[in-house]
């Protein structure tokens, strides 16, 4: 990072004693971009979304007109390599379409969740989107009907070998795949079943307004009040949050039951053994991988987030912390509140000084507005990279509001964004990343803009305080997320038994937190109905476990990078942009890692250990 950043961030830093509200009234974000999507199309008007609407269903008619039975055994080009280029070639592009149009949809929609003429664009589409894309489910279902030793020999093929990571990678769903008409059921059902109680999760959650001392505030404002310096703020907003998620408990129960009971039932029709086997296998992940990295963050939780809780505990003068304290500032020390420029300059920084190539993709997205940054009435809360088609490019959507949380986040996400560039050049088919990798790049920038604010600090309270906001992150990502799937798993056992009462579902959420978050929590009134608004859980089950995947993987990977010679970032640079054409174990190998060595993630946990034991230090 250059040296008038470092310069300026312990200026600011330096200057404690002062409140958030003080910091925030000399500092204003600045001019916040919101995004123009006019890449993928000018408007939800536009002729060219009613005219690819229409090119999408005539053409994926023709495609299963043409290809339908022509690559099973019998079939006109079950030998001839040439065919099979042509029709995976003619599948990509179709992809690449329906891509871009539900990429728009999606976008527009989280712009503003709660415009009912955004809400039915969306849905239209995505009514419009399904129906052609039910013409194509043929076409990977009877791939998995050739014969390994007949796809082997047109896979000799020059330009089929192309698509050989793949046709390997879609094989790996052959045994859980039913019978075609039984998928196509599925699919189409899809936007009246599962997609339907996801859209009335989000338009509820969209709608809930949170009562402060009169002032009625939507989610993420009041979510950001939570990190206020002032105990009082803090309690306030929990307590709003409680009363709001109580009055509209019956129906996230009733979402949450429903679908996973549509799980179960997906779940048991093809055959998947575990709960969460389903994940695995679109993570390419084995579940003994899983297991470990779970098993190795529980029996961590001690030495993790109970020390460190237990220390925050008396750094704020109390015998516990009460729930709302978790994510407190650090008593006196004001919290830096970050322009837009200064978070472009500080990530911007961060990034180049590790790779000018990572720096300049990174920047595409502040220069051509790739980036929706305000908080807005409507708007989807929390932040997301969208990486829609690689025809096109990725969005990404943060809810800026200066704090140093909200620059790591945006960090994260430029990660991911970086990440999608880098692998468009795979394609359509294979440019997608599995969960578990797709959060290496975003968490392992977020470090990059970490250690580069770190470094420019030398006053040990303020290197503490920066330090604490880490390990605080790190323990979000790490153990909330393992305890989030132990939750979610327990849900889904119950479940399967019959349907789930609030009370149950609250009584199962109180059993993980206090396993993970420990003895020096304690948990007031209201805190059991926390588990209500996670979207996750709801968009996509079992997703939750990725992040500590990631974080873990990252905390490896940047050991070695620390300690490693010139080279890495080429390394780093090339797994990226082999998207999801490689297992993790191939990607990671160049780095001298394996996911499956019982000692890798004890490697990635100790890195937290760490920087609690350098907390400990500095308060010696």
């Amino acid at each position: 990072m250059s040296g008038s950043i470092n310069g300026r961030f312990c200026a600011i830093w330096g200057s404690i004693r002062r409140s958030v509200a003080e910091m925030a009234s000399e500092t204003t974000l600045g001019d916040l971009p919101e995004w123009d999507l006019k890449d993928l199309y000018e408007s939800v008007d536009s002729p060219a979304v009613k005219d690819d609407l229409k090119k999408i269903i005539e053409n994926a008619n023709a495609f299963e007109t043409r290809f339908k039975g022509a690559f099973v055994e019998g079939g006109a080009s079950e030998n001839n390599p040439e065919a099979l280029y042509e029709a995976v070639s003619e599948y990509e592009a179709l992809q690449d379409l329906l891509g871009r149009l539900i990429s728009f949809a999606g976008l527009v929609y989280a712009s503003n969740t709660a415009d009912p003429v955004r809400g039915k664009f969306y849905g239209d589409v995505q009514e419009k989107v399904t129906a052609a894309s039910s013409h194509l489910l043929f076409f990977e279902l009877e791939l998995n009907r050739i014969e390994d030793e007949r796809l082997e020999a047109m896979l000799r093929h020059e330009n089929v070998s192309r698509f050989r990571p793949w046709l390997e990678d879609i094989r790996k769903e052959k045994p859980f795949q039913l019978e075609e008409r039984i998928e196509k059921l599925f699919h189409e059902k899809a936007i009246t079943g599962r997609g339907a109680w996801n859209r009335l999760f989000d338009e509820t959650i969209t709608a809930l307004r949170f009562d402060i001392d009169g002032e009625k505030l939507s989610i993420e404002p009041t979510l950001n009040r939570l990190l206020d310096a002032d105990e009082a703020v803090r309690k306030a907003a929990s307590d709003a949050l409680a009363e709001t998620f109580k009055a509209n408990l019956r129906t996230f129960t009733l979402i949450t039951n429903t679908l996973a009971k549509d799980k179960e039932i997906s779940d048991r029709w093809r055959g998947f053994e575990d709960i969460a086997d389903s994940r695995h296998l679109s993570n390419r992940v084995e579940r003994e991988v899983v297991d470990a990295l779970v098993t190795s963050v529980r029996d961590a939780y001690p030495r993790l987030s109970h020390r460190y809780y237990g220390l925050k505990a008396r750094w704020l003068g109390k015998d516990k912390l009460d729930h709302w304290d978790r994510n407190a500032p650090l008593p006196e020390v004001a919290q830096r509140i970050f322009s837009w420029g200064e978070a472009r300059e500080t990530i911007l920084s961060a990034y180049g000084d590790f790779s000018p190539e990572m720096s300049g993709i990174a920047k595409r997205f502040f220069d051509r507005n790739w980036i929706d940054a305000p908080v807005r009435e409507g708007k989807a809360p929390g932040a997301f990279a969208h990486p829609t088609v690689p025809s096109a490019h990725p969005y990404v959507l943060p809810n800026y509001q200066g704090k140093p949380r909200d620059v790591m986040t945006l960090a994260h996400e430029l990660g991911h964004g970086v990440h999608q560039v880098l692998a468009a050049a795979q394609g359509p088919l294979m440019a997608p990343t599995p969960l578990t990798l797709a959060e290496t790049a975003s968490v392992f920038g977020e470090m990059l803009t970490f250690k580069a604010l770190l470094a420019g600090i030398d006053d040990p309270y303020q290197k503490k305080a920066l330090l604490a906001s880490k390990v605080e992150d790190m323990i979000n990502t790490v153990v909330r997320q393992i305890a989030f799937y132990s939750f979610e798993r327990k849900v889904h056992e119950v479940r399967r038994e019959g349907e789930l009462t609030s009370d149950k579902i609250c009584e199962l959420w109180m059993e993980v937190q206090g396993e993970s978050l420990g003895p020096a929590l304690r948990f007031g009134e209201g805190y059991e109905v926390f588990w209500s608004y996670i979207p996750h859980f709801i968009h996509s089950p079992f997703y939750v476990y990725a992040y500590a995947f990631g974080d873990c993987l990252v905390n490896s990977l940047y050991a070695v990078y620390e300690a490693a010679e010139a080279g890495f970032q080429g390394k780093y640079m090339d797994m990226l942009r082999a998207g999801g054409t490689k297992h993790h174990s191939e990607l990671l190998a160049p780095f001298g890692l394996d996911a499956r060595d019982p000692d890798f993630w004890g490697k990635g946990l100790k890195v937290i250990e760490g920087m609690i034991d350098q907390l400990e230090a500095l308060e010696a």
